[in-house]
């Protein structure tokens, strides 16, 4: 069976990707996510990274199976990624209460020495419970890995898991960061048989 390597450095899909049960590596890239001409579509965008991190991985591997993955949300006609700073997190939140949002995750799927290779891109619709300011403070100031999330929250886990409403999707994708019955479906297309 060829080795599943996974082209990520975040221990939140590492820790997912066990609940597979199958056996891989992980192995961040060096991809460089803020370059000139970005797409600005979330999903070309969330494909284009997706492939630049399997690739950048890829080339330290003669076999196997490659997963690059990125994520993003979207509100308002704006891509969403890690908040930069508290404050920036702060008025993210302010606008996402009692609206809608989407979280994009792009998978791209290689196998390194038949070349095959399949994409896909999953999109999850968040809806958003009022809030106050001071839960959203109540919760900032409880989770200092707040700027470690794309969406700026965690949806899973401390008091943010009471701002959402409502998740149409896949849940795995928003709670997980990947989609893990969407992978399942996909490594058979490129050899993988589980």
């Amino acid at each position: 069976m060829a080795k599943i390597i996974l082209a990520t450095s975040s221990p939140y899909r590492r820790e997912a990707f066990c609940f597979l049960d199958l056996d891989f590596v992980a192995q961040g890239s060096d991809v460089n996510e803020y370059f000139d001409e970005r797409p600005d579509s979330p999903k070309e965008l969330v494909l284009h990274l997706a492939k630049l991190k399997a690739d950048s991985v890829a080339k330290h591997y003669d076999s196997g199976i490659i997963i690059g993955f990125d994520s993003v949300g979207w509100y308002n006609k704006q891509i969403l990624e890690k908040p930069k700073s508290r404050e920036e997190a702060f008025q993210r939140l302010k606008s996402l209460s009692g609206n809608i949002h989407q979280f994009y995750t792009g998978i791209y799927i290689k196998n390194i020495e038949s070349r095959k290779y399949i994409s896909k891109v999953v999109i999850t619709n968040v809806e958003m419970r009022n809030f106050t300011d001071s839960e959203i403070n109540k919760y900032l100031k409880q989770d200092s890995r707040f700027n470690t999330y794309a969406l700026g929250y965690d949806p899973l886990g401390h008091y943010s898991s009471t701002f959402v409403r409502k998740i149409v999707g896949s849940y795995n994708n928003l709670i997980r960061g990947m989609p893990l019955e969407t992978i399942v479906e996909m490594l058979p297309d490129v050899g993988y048989k589980i």
